[in-house]
């Protein structure tokens, strides 16, 4: 299947956004409306943090374990996921990029799909205009967690601009 790409304008920096996109407790906050019972396990950010989490899309529900594998300060993230006993894997692929006029970053996620069962694959345009759908409200939402977040933090992460980054509670067992 064609990958799919949403993007959106924030007005933060690119280190910012970075730093808010490799917890990966953080991605509950802005990807709840389909992705539910979040369950954490490896390191809190950056390469091997990971999450199971239950999809709801299309009609259907399936356990997706989502696995960090690379993590490129300020200007990417990787996600490797697996579902569907191991028959659905696809890369999830946070870009970020500083805006021409310097006033904040573009960032835009693409899932690209690596094996797909044959029903969705049958379906494939039906299925990406719901990963469309689902993953355009992500890029709102995330929005909304980054302003929410440099408010709670002063108006900065790691990167140097504010609080010192806040991190969420550790939730793994």
């Amino acid at each position: 299947m064609r990958p799919v790409t949403v993007s959106t304008e924030v007005p933060y920096p690119p280190a910012q956004v970075h730093d808010f996109l490799e917890v990966m407790a953080h991605h509950e906050r802005f990807t709840d409306h389909y992705l539910t019972d979040w369950r954490y396990s490896g390191p809190s950010r950056g390469f091997g943090a990971r999450a199971t989490v239950t999809a709801a899309l299309g009609g259907t529900r399936t356990d997706v374990s989502i696995e960090v594998i690379n993590s490129e300060p300020p200007h990417r993230v990787v996600e490797h996921n697996v579902s569907a006993a191991g028959r659905r894997q696809a890369h999830g692929t946070y870009t970020i990029a500083p805006l021409p006029d310097g006033a904040g970053s573009r960032v835009s996620f693409t899932c690209t799909w690596l094996c797909a069962p044959l029903p969705e694959r049958l379906l494939a345009p039906v299925v990406r205009a719901a990963m469309r759908r689902a993953n355009r409200t992500v890029m709102r939402r995330l929005a909304a967690e980054l302003a929410r977040h440099a408010s709670e933090d002063g108006g900065g992460g790691r990167d140097g601009g504010g609080g010192g980054g806040v991190t969420p509670p550790d939730r793994r067992p």
